[in-house]
């Protein structure tokens, strides 16, 4: 099979979860099924860096198709005029997928979109005004252009169908994996250490990875962990770490009303090298979000045999399972209870992380990339 992969979300200047979820996918996929021609797809000038960034995950195994039309124009343009994507692209590939909702007009070939989730819907006072804008102008075109629909889990699935139940037929699910070379345990003190050093942090920490915004329920996380403050004489720190996304002020304004200026800690940009001795120096990861599509966080925590907590909503349990400390996100009283308990109760950290790193074991980029196998062969019959 020609296959291509639209390869926008991996050249954002700091790549999301979308991100990560479609090189994990695409990767292994080119690596287990290399009888297929598979390549990536992406808008790039001629002074970018996008051919640089693509080319590390392209390998030997993805080739690249490169329009050079600029990327702004283009999606400024196809708001307006139904520029078919063939007139870039060409018209080789048997099958084109889109990994961030939005398929395109003229696509030559099958079509598969990736819908991660419904939060525009469930929560659209959580979301960027212009994502907004452009899922409601876009998502019911894309889901009928689409031949195959995949979401993250049975929870995204369920809700595409609460709002649009007619394209049942199309869903199909493909879990997250977890990437272990990049997430696993490491007991190397000496770069824990230096990554902490890097970032301001000393002592205990609990941590957030992930975007700074308010479906992730951070502004009770910060008056939960203000709680506890109260109840422990010496604190670990809350170390809030990942890029600012949208109506974050009220988050950086609660810390300070709530004088917890030198406790809490939003960190810079950390390195992916970085990331996986900040986890494992963790006394605990915590994600109380109101919504995930999936929740890949926490599994990498675990992953990391790092104890985690999460909230009851969305797919999380469907992640994590019975292996980590469930929440309430909508009550302070539950969130800081977990996190009581979790620093207090080594037992519980210790059985936490080692049932943790059993279920992480589960989700893996090989599933995925099988699935998505059948997919593309069920597409081709």
């Amino acid at each position: 099979m020609n296959i291509t992969f639209d390869a926008m979300p991996l050249i954002a200047g700091s790549i999301t979860g979308i991100g990560w979820c479609e090189a994990g996918q695409t990767m292994t996929f080119a690596e287990l099924y290399p009888e297929n021609r598979c390549k990536y797809s992406f808008f790039s000038d001629i002074h970018g860096n996008a051919v640089k960034q693509i080319r590390s995950f392209a390998g030997g195994n993805i080739g690249l198709n490169i329009s050079r039309f600029p990327k702004k124009l283009y999606r400024l343009l196809s708001v307006i005029l139904p520029l078919p994507y063939s007139l870039f692209f060409g018209k080789k590939s048997d099958i084109t997928h889109f990994f961030n909702y939005i398929v395109p007009p003229g696509v030559r070939g099958k079509t598969v979109v990736t819908v991660h989730d419904m939060v525009y819907k469930a929560f659209p006072e959580t979301v960027r005004g212009r994502t907004r804008f452009m899922l409601d102008m876009g998502l019911k075109k894309s889901l009928k252009r689409a031949d195959i629909v995949v979401t993250d889990s049975e929870f995204s699935r369920s809700e595409i169908l609460r709002y649009f139940p007619w394209c049942g037929d199309k869903l199909r699910i493909v879990p997250c994996g977890v990437d272990t070379d990049r997430f696993h345990p490491c007991d190397d003190k000496r770069k824990i250490a230096r990554v902490k050093a890097s970032l301001g942090i000393e002592g205990d920490y609990f941590l957030y990875l992930g975007t700074i915004e308010p479906r992730k329920n951070l502004e009770r996380l910060i008056r939960a962990y203000a709680a506890i403050c109260k109840k422990i004489s010496d604190p670990p720190k809350l170390v809030l770490a990942g890029g600012k996304g949208w109506l974050y002020d009220g988050i950086f304004s609660r810390v300070k009303a709530l004088g917890l200026e030198n406790q809490v800690i939003f960190t810079k940009y950390v390195p992916s090298d970085d990331m996986n001795a900040l986890m494992c120096g963790a006394v605990a990861f915590v994600f109380p979000s109101l919504y995930e599509g999936f929740g890949m966080p926490p599994l990498e925590a675990m992953a990391c045999g790092v104890p985690v907590l999460v909230s009851d909503a969305a797919s999380l349990p469907e992640v994590t399972g019975d292996c980590a400390v469930i929440v309430d996100p909508y009550d302070v009283k539950s969130i800081a209870c977990g996190l009581y308990r979790l620093y207090m109760d080594k037992a519980l950290r210790d059985d936490l992380s080692r049932r943790g790193l059993e279920r992480a074991q589960r989700f893996t980029w090989e599933k995925s990339a099988c699935l998505l196998y059948n997919i593309y062969k069920e597409l081709e019959s």
